[in-house]
Formats: structure tokens, C-alpha cells, sequence
């Protein structure tokens, strides 16, 4: 017999005909995962034999389909009157009595259980939604707070029966190919989780910009769900780490504050339309995370629990009870992008050529580039402004702007972040966004040329004009590893997770000095010293930027080990060469603070530099922070992938002295896998290379330092600059000895510079020569390797010659 309402416990993920994709996963994670700790609030739901016999009862079959025979499915110039028409029809009929029953039967149970008349959530759940093609996300309405008796839940669902028919959800069947007619609306009834109290938000259990799969995103802020999903707030932002997750490490990587300008709370209203309310978020609830460490972790732990359940990547909403203290999970669904791209084998890179002055900046989405006039629309009623190609400056969008944005070539925002429905409609349609901007709609000029990039990092850039790219599309397929290591010269986590994919061997050289001057932006000792800084307004801007850490040092070691480990996390477990900093004193300066420990050289570049500052009193504590951040990502998150590499080693004394100070700080060279190389950058270490490799475990060659100070060169003078040229013989002598003496004495060897990738020469030399492996800047990757395979193929050939 069919049933007209389903309780959770009665659902499975197969009944997603009866009760659709929304209401068949609740109940699939309510019966399954409740007994593995995850919380589900209890609910049931209307089924679609309930809806077929409404519209049966109601005789509104035929009435519908003619409505909908009349849509302009070419410019859909009557869709908004279609949608109303078909909504009218259905909010004037009535619901059975027999479904009626059913539905506050249902509804009694639930108070019953929870032993009081409870807040329910009023969820619309299609039965063709949330399939993995079709998010439907947001086509459909939702209720929220619904209370003050059964009537309003009555009138509640009618609602939600009316929804199916909003003009977004009318578009997106068309445009997705569904029949009108044939789908059908279950309406989920769920206990409302008192997150108006507390927080909530939307997990995705891959990165949903790259299709990084293993981290999970958490987003979130204070308040009702709603706000995150819609966009309407720019919420705090973290990730998380699977392996070093089940490994029951520290396993998060980043962790962003947003700026979380409203709180949607619950308004007590007798009218279903105005059950909640929208109110300003107070200056300390801004500046505080909405999770705690701990369950940031369990949210990930769960979300882990789910996607192993499902098989598959999954879009997660979480909702935490403010009194209960307790964390929800309210939704489940498959993440619908990059579902339908795992098995992509071509990766298209866009390379800005130039850069023009910066209008405004957000989250990037989308890792594309696109150009062409601002426009600036406030409502969806004034979509005929924006023309075909145009870019789209609104404050914030919902599913009602649907329609709109595929005529956009990028869409900006004011407000949102990586999860809010800007970000998932921009990625669906493979579109350029940029959302959480602040100011995208005053600051950009309506009717002026713009170029909005998303491919420089997680921060997207909105530039004056019209500027130039290129687009670069690899077959991944078709790119064959060398036999020689091929690894990356990289800095900026941010990229990461997106490089990952280009075929590789990991890092071979990560710089700390991006990191150190774009996210940390102070001067170590300034950090260790603060109470003395005689600099008042330095000391109030690091006042500011560590307002959030316990001590001013842990805000160094956090920083830097997250973003350390991001890096180490893209690449795991290939090998992440990190080289210790080897800022020049004029660059320390210019940190904040740092006038006040840096001398003034003549000639920095051959000054206190690398190795020397190490165990030198003026650093040796700065370097202390930098040690005690590479040990938090090796023990405690579990990255031992990380290798630890000393620059600018002047003297084998020196090297032994480096170590001593690194084994002090918890850093023991041959304990937990650790392995510590030397950048082979000075005359010295290859003339005593024998004697370097007794104390390190391999050496990198920095072709740049070494060709300058073999040739007498100093590279920033314009006047000499031009004799600089790796491929002058002396250099290349130096690299073949060098070279030599790390094979012998056992010892690994590598080589990062620019030169065997501009150079197809140069990569035959160091092939010749059987170097271990060669890191390349992420634009010259591809060709680096084209250039090692030619290199090795034409090797090949001449030893079967001889």
C-alpha cells in the first residue's frame, strides 16, 4: 500500500522516486551512519504518491501542462508569468484530507519524540533532485522556524508544492531536459537545529575549485544555514587534510576568517514568510571563528564518514545547536562539478601577461581569465540590461538569478564565499567568478572594460582594461614522465592544489619567503621582541594581525606550518624540499618590525644571508620559530614527506653548526625520516662537496647564486647583467663537478633554475651529466619536461651509438 508520509527510519537512498534526492539521503544517513556518531535531526517526508494525488484531487493536471505548453522556450519572454500562473493554481487548491492527516500524524509523532512541540525545517526535496548530473541547488523553496501550529506547517507544505514551479526551477528543467509533468515534490518536515544560536554551514569533501580530493572544505557563519548557502555573507573558511586525518593527526591546513556580516535568527512571526530575520553581526563575533579546532575535526571526520559511504565526492550542510551545544548534519548530497570531471585528462592553464592597475579582489573560482564590460545589475527584474559576454557586478546572487547568469562571461560579487550559490552555479557552468569582493559594486564602474583573473591563487583580481593571456591546454594523458626526476620551484600554497595534477615528482624547492611576505608579513624577531619594539606603529599593526593567537609566536608557527603543509598535503607523499628563508637583510628590513633588527649592507646579496643568520644571536630565536613550525607539520600532522634544505652555506663549519641549532629545536637529521640538504650555490660547495655530503643528505643546486659568483656577476646590475649565462662554460664545469662529487659520495642531487626549461641544451647537460632530478617555476613545467625526454631520447641514442 502506498504511503502518503515516510519516517526517517523507514527511508533509503533508494527510495529517492518516493521522497527525492534531498529527503532519500537524510534518511539513508539517519538509518545508516547514526550508529558511527553522526547526528541527524529526525524528521519524515511527504512522498511523491502524496503529491500525484494532490494534483490528482485538485485536478490540476492538464491545467499545469497547458500553462507550461505556452512557454517561450526560445527567450522565455513569458516565463515569469508561466511561473506564476502554475504557482497560483496550486497555492489556490487544497490539500486532502487524507494527506493532511497524514502530514500532522507525522507531525505529532515528532513532538512526541523530542517530548515538546517543536521548530521544524520545511525542506522541498524533487524527486529528479540532487541527482549527479542536476543539483536542482536552491530551484525550490525552504522554510524555516515553522511553529505556532499545524495550520502553518499545512500551509508551509503547500508552499513548497507551489515552489516546484518558481521560474529557476521551470528554466533549469528545460534546460536540463526533464519533464515538467513527470517530476513530482516530496516535502522533508526535519527538526530546525537552534543554529540561530549558534552556527552553521557547508562542507564539500574535495576542493571544490581544483577537484583536489583529498581535503575537505568547511565553510560557515553565525546563524541560520541560509546565509552561507545563499551567498549573503563572507564566511570563515577551512581545510582540512584526509590522510593526516585518518591517521589522527593535526590535519588542518588553512583556517580563514570571514568577515560574517549578518546573523539570520529566528523571528518569532506568526507568518510563514517572515520566520526569520536577517540582523548585523557584533564587531566581536566578526573577528571570532565560528568552529572550534575540535570540531572543525569532527565535522571533517564525519564528512570523511559520508563521502566513504556514498562512494563519491558529496556536498555537505552541517548546523550547530546553540543549546544543546551540539553539532548536525541537516543535508547530503553529491558534489555536482567535478563528479562529472574525475576521469578529465586535459588541464587548460591561463597565464596573465600582464597586469593592470586592481580594481578590487575576492575569492577566485573558476582558475580562468575573462574580459569585457561591467555591468551592474541590483535585481534579477533587471537582467535585460546585461547583454551576451558582459560581466555581471551585483551585490549578491540567489537561485532567481539563475536565468542571468549564463548570458555572463564572469560574475562578481559583493558578498559569498567558496560555497554559496554564485560559486557552485559559476563552477557548474564552468563560468569565471570572483565573490566576497566587499566592494565590487562601487568600486568597478558600470559600463566600463574590465578583466576579471582567477588564475593567480585563491584570490581573484578584478583589473582596469582590457589585458592579454595566454591558454595553455595539456593532455595529461599524453605527458610521459621523464626518467629524471621533474619536480616544482614553488611558494604560493595557493596554487597547489591546482599544479598537483601536472604530472611530477613534488617539490624541489619551496620558497618560505612567499609565505613569510604574504600572509605572515612581520619580521620574526619582531614577533619574539614585541614588548621592546621601539616602532609604535609597527607594533600596533602586529597588535592587529595576531589579535586572534594566543601568543604573537604562535602566530608565526601557525601560519607558516599550514601553509607548509598545504604544499606538502598537494604533493603527498612525493617528496617537498622546504629551503629555510634566505631573505637578503634589505628584504628582512621591509617586513614589519624589521628595520630595528637588520643592519644596513652595501652588498646584501653576499652578506648576512642563509646559513650565517641561523646561529647568529641577531636571528638565532627567529630561526627557532621556523624550526619549530617545520616540526609541527612532520610529527604532528603527520607530513614526513618534508625535507629540510640550508641555503647560502658558506663553510662545512658552518653546515655542522646549522645542524647542532636545528637538533636543538627538535629537528634531529635521520630521525622521523628527516633528511636535511644544502643548496650547492657558492664556489666553496662544490670545491669541498666531499666534505658538505658527510654532514647533509643531498644538495640542490641553485644555478642562479652559483653562475653570479662564479662569474664575478652580480645579476641586479644592470650594467654586468647581460654576461650573466648559465650555459658559459665555467658555471657548467662547476655543475658537472658538483654533480660528480654528490655521486660518488652517495648523496642525492638536483638542480632548480629557469635554464632547462628555456634551454634544450642546457637540459641535455645535466641529462648527460645524470642528474637526479631538475625544478622548474610552475609556467615552464611542461616544457621543462618535453625538454628532459628530447634530452633523454637523443642520450639514449648516442650511447647505442658508441
Amino acid at each position: 500500500m502506498q504511503k502518503y508520509i515516510l519516517s526517517f527510519n523507514e527511508i533509503h537512498l533508494n527510495d529517492i522516486a518516493q521522497v527525492g534526492g534531498k529527503n532519500s539521503s537524510l534518511g539513508e544517513m539517519f538509518n545508516t551512519l547514526s550508529s558511527k556518531g553522526i547526528k541527524i535531526p529526525d524528521g519524515f517526508a511527504t512522498t511523491s504518491f502524496a503529491y500525484q494525488e494532490f494534483i490528482k484531487s485538485n485536478k490540476l493536471g492538464n491545467d499545469l501542462k497547458n500553462i507550461l505548453d505556452k512557454l517561450d522556450t526560445t527567450n522565455f519572454s513569458n516565463l515569469s508569468e508561466i511561473g506564476l500562473s502554475c504557482r497560483n493554481l496550486i497555492l489556490k487548491a487544497s490539500i486532502p484530507s487524507e494527506i493532511e492527516a497524514a502530514i500532522k500524524n507525522g507531525y505529532r509523532d515528532l513532538c512526541k519524540k523530542y517530548a515538546s512541540q517543536i521548530h521544524v525545517a520545511v525542506r522541498s526535496s524533487a524527486t529528479a533532485e540532487d541527482l549527479p548530473d542536476a543539483s536542482f541547488a536552491g530551484q525550490h523553496e525552504s522554510y524555516l522556524n515553522i511553529c505556532c501550529g499545524e495550520e502553518n506547517l499545512l500551509n508551509a507544505c503547500l508552499k513548497c508544492m507551489a515552489s516546484l514551479f518558481t521560474d529557476r526551477a521551470i528554466k533549469y528543467r528545460h534546460d536540463h531536459g526533464f519533464d515538467h509533468m513527470k517530476i513530482a515534490l516530496s516535502i522533508g518536515i526535519q527538526k530546525m537545529v537552534r543554529s540561530d544560536m549558534a552556527s552553521s554551514g557547508v562542507c564539500f569533501t574535495l576542493d571544490p575549485d581544483s577537484g583536489f580530493e583529498d581535503v575537505i572544505l568547511i565553510t560557515g557563519s553565525w546563524g541560520l544555514g541560509e546565509n552561507v548557502v545563499q551567498g549573503a555573507v563572507n564566511p570563515d573558511e577551512f581545510y582540512v587534510f584526509k590522510k593526516s586525518l585518518q591517521k589522527n593527526k593535526k590535519a588542518i591546513l588553512n583556517k580563514k576568517i570571514g568577515s560574517k556580516e549578518k546573523t539570520l535568527i529566528y523571528n518569532y512571526s506568526s507568518s510563514i514568510e517572515n520566520t526569520t530575520i536577517n540582523i548585523e553581526t557584533p564587531k566581536e563575533k566578526r573577528e571570532q571563528f565560528i568552529l572550534t579546532d575540535e570540531e572543525i575535526n569532527l565535522l571533517a571526520k564525519w564528512s570523511l564518514i559520508i563521502e566513504e559511504h556514498y562512494k563519491k565526492p558529496m556536498d555537505i550542510e552541517w548546523a550547530k545547536d546553540g543549546e544543546e551545544n551540539t553539532i548536525y548534519i541537516v543535508q547530503a548530497r553529491p558534489e555536482t562539478v567535478y563528479s562529472r570531471q574525475r576521469n578529465q585528462v586535459k588541464i587548460t592553464e591561463y597565464l596573465l601577461k600582464e597586469k593592470g592597475n586592481t580594481i578590487t579582489k575576492g575569492k577566485a573560482i573558476g582558475n580562468k581569465i575573462a574580459t569585457g564590460t561591467a555591468r551592474i545589475i541590483n535585481s534579477p527584474k533587471d537582467s535585460y540590461l546585461l547583454k551576451e559576454g558582459e560581466i555581471l557586478i551585483t551585490d549578491i546572487t540567489n537561485p532567481d538569478w539563475d536565468p542571468i547568469l549564463k548570458k555572463a562571461s564572469a560574475i562578481i560579487t559583493n558578498k559569498g564565499g567558496r560555497t554559496s550559490h554564485a560559486a557552485i552555479i559559476a563552477r557548474e557552468l564552468g563560468a569565471v567568478a570572483i565573490v566576497g569582493t566587499g566592494n565590487a559594486t562601487s568600486a568597478i564602474k558600470d559600463g566600463e572594460t574590465v578583466t576579471v583573473s582567477c588564475a593567480e591563487g585563491e584570490t581573484g583580481t578584478v583589473y582596469e582594461g582590457k589585458l592579454l593571456w595566454d591558454v595553455v591546454e595539456t593532455d595529461l594523458e599524453a605527458i610521459e614522465k621523464p626518467k629524471t626526476k621533474v619536480m616544482f620551484i614553488l611558494g604560493n600554497p595557493e596554487k597547489a592544489f591546482h599544479l598537483s595534477r601536472i604530472p611530477n615528482d613534488g617539490v624541489g624547492l619551496m620558497r618560505l619567503e612567499f609565505i613569510i611576505n604574504n600572509s605572515i608579513k612581520i619580521h620574526p624577531m619582531a614577533l619574539i621582541k614585541f614588548d621592546s619594539l621601539k616602532d609604535q606603529q609597527a607594533k600596533s599593526e602586529i597588535a592587529n594581525l595576531t589579535s586572534n593567537y594566543p601568543d604573537k609566536e604562535s602566530y608565526f608557527v601557525e601560519k607558516l606550518s599550514r601553509s607548509v603543509a598545504t604544499i606538502a598535503a598537494a604533493f603527498y607523499p612525493n617528496d617537498v624540499i622546504v629551503r629555510m628563508t634566505d631573505f637578503k637583510t634589505n628584504e628582512y628590513a621591509n617586513l614589519i618590525g624589521g628595520k630595528e633588527f637588520e643592519p644596513e649592507e652595501a652588498n646584501p646579496m653576499l652578506g648576512f644571508r642563509g646559513a650565517s643568520r641561523y646561529y647568529n644571536d641577531a636571528y638565532k630565536e627567529g630561526f627557532g620559530l621556523e624550526c619549530k613550525a617545520m616540526k609541527v607539520v612532520r610529527e604532528e600532522m603527520g607530513l614526513t614527506n618534508i625535507k629540510l634544505m640550508i641555503p647560502f652555506c658558506r663553510t662545512v663549519e658552518e653546515g655542522k653548526k646549522v645542524i647542532e641549532i636545528m637538533k636543538a629545536n627538535g629537528l634531529k637529521q635521520g630521525e622521523n625520516e628527516l633528511e636535511i640538504y644544502v643548496m650547492a650555490e657558492i664556489p666553496s660547495n662544490v670545491i669541498l662537496a666531499d666534505e658538505f655530503a658527510s654532514v647533509f643528505d643531498g644538495f640542490s643546486i641553485g644555478s642562479n647564486d652559483l653562475t653570479q659568483l662564479t662569474l664575478g656577476i652580480d645579476r641586479d646590475s644592470s650594467t654586468v647583467s647581460e654576461l650573466f649565462d648559465e650555459n658559459n662554460e665555467a658555471p657548467k664545469k662547476m655543475i658537472r663537478l658538483m654533480i660528480n662529487a654528490a655521486k660518488q659520495a652517495g648523496k642525492k642531487i638536483g638542480l632548480c633554475g629557469q635554464a632547462p626549461s628555456d634551454f634544450p641544451e642546457f637540459a641535455q647537460f645535466l641529462v648527460e651529466n645524470k642528474i637526479d632530478s631538475i625544478s622548474f617555476n610552475p609556467d615552464a613545467m611542461i616544457k621543462g619536461i618535453q625538454n628532459i625526454k628530447e634530452a633523454e631520447a637523443k642520450f639514449r641514442h648516442q650511447k647505442i651509438e658508441h
